[in-house]
């Protein structure tokens, strides 16, 4: 078991999202990684029914798992990108944290937003993400699409 712990952060609001976050999930967790996916950490059924209540909580937990994780992983859709993971990704570089971004967008390459790519310690693809060395961090420049 590895003491590298990621927060991963990726939209999960369809099937094809869900499927991306799921194979993640799954390449991080058979790494041996401390991983804290905010799909499987949802605050829903520890808070009121209040959306307001709900809303915060999931604010404050998903920030204290940034803040407590060593990189953060965030799986980009491309053209089309979750503004929540967006902002994690910001977030995780504006405190210094790596942030490993997976392009994965349907349908071939959608493309990069140039400050999610240039702000990335890396840019990798999600069957890369198997093979990665968390442990040297090599950085790859983003080489697609981009706008």
């Amino acid at each position: 078991m590895s003491d590298l712990k990621i927060y991963l952060a990726s939209p999960f609001f369809n099937d094809y999202e869900l499927e991306c976050v799921r194979r993640a999930e799954e390449i991080l967790f058979a790494r041996g990684f401390n991983v804290f996916s905010p799909r499987l950490n949802e605050v829903r059924d520890e808070v009121s029914s209040q959306q307001s209540s709900w809303s915060m909580a999931t604010f404050l937990n998903d920030r204290r798992f940034i803040d407590w994780a060593d990189v953060v992983v965030m799986l980009y859709h491309g053209n089309y990108s979750d503004s929540g993971t967006a902002w994690e990704a910001g977030y995780a570089c504006g405190t210094h944290k790596p942030v490993v971004v997976v392009h994965v967008g349907q349908g071939g390459d959608n493309g990069s937003n140039l400050m999610v790519h240039e702000s990335a310690h890396t840019n990798i693809t999600l069957e890369e993400l198997a093979d990665y060395d968390f442990e040297k961090m090599p950085s790859n420049p983003y080489k697609g699409k981009m706008f």
